[in-house]
């Protein structure tokens, strides 16, 4: 089923039980679908994210982040990122949004170096207090593939990628770019 150009407003609860309007009125929304709570390559993917959020903000894009798990769940891996999680155990946005799952998430060997970056850095991490290792068996399952949708105001999906293996998503510059080439405007002093 191919997503329509306009998303219906909707209104998504965040695992911190904000509600976050979709589209939000006031800026862009980069919807990002990962993979399950506690996925390293996510985790790893999402840091680059923390990094420049304060250029994201500037650019006046709010960070709304699907994973398939239980919200109980994604709060053990989420605490050191300030974006908004949202979770989706029964995969009805993942659905809506034609987002798949599949062998080819790990098995692609476009996605190996992200999975070897991503265990070295686990290891490092993993000697912080803290700490929660990934789980051994990944809830819904760790086939998940990535997605990202750029949202305008309006409700027009501006821009969207589906990844075809586990580290196949828009990039911090990828998405800057999105975002000026919609020549949408930043909204300042919003968070």
């Amino acid at each position: 089923m191919p997503l329509p150009s306009h998303l219906p407003p909707r209104t998504l609860t965040t695992i911190a039980e904000v509600e976050i309007p979709i589209p939000d009125p006031d800026r862009l929304v980069h919807l990002q679908f990962r993979r399950f709570a506690g996925c390293p390559v996510c985790a790893l993917h999402l840091r680059s994210f923390v990094h420049r959020h304060d250029e994201i903000v500037a650019t006046g894009i709010r960070e709304v982040v699907v994973f398939h798990s239980h919200a109980a769940e994604l709060r053990k891996y989420s605490a050191e990122f300030p974006l908004d999680f949202v979770a989706d155990p029964t995969r009805a946005l993942y659905r809506e949004f034609g987002v798949e799952y599949g062998p080819r998430a790990l098995l692609d060997p476009r996605a190996w170096p992200a999975i070897i970056r991503s265990v070295w850095a686990e290891l490092r991490a993993s000697r912080r207090p803290g700490y929660h290792a990934p789980p051994r068996s990944a809830e819904g399952g760790r086939l998940g593939l990535p997605a990202d949708f750029l949202i305008a105001p309006d409700g027009r999906v501006l821009a969207s990628k589906h990844g075809r293996h586990a580290d196949d998503q828009w990039s911090v510059d990828e998405l800057l770019r999105s975002a000026q080439v919609t020549g949408t405007p930043p909204q300042v002093g919003r968070g």
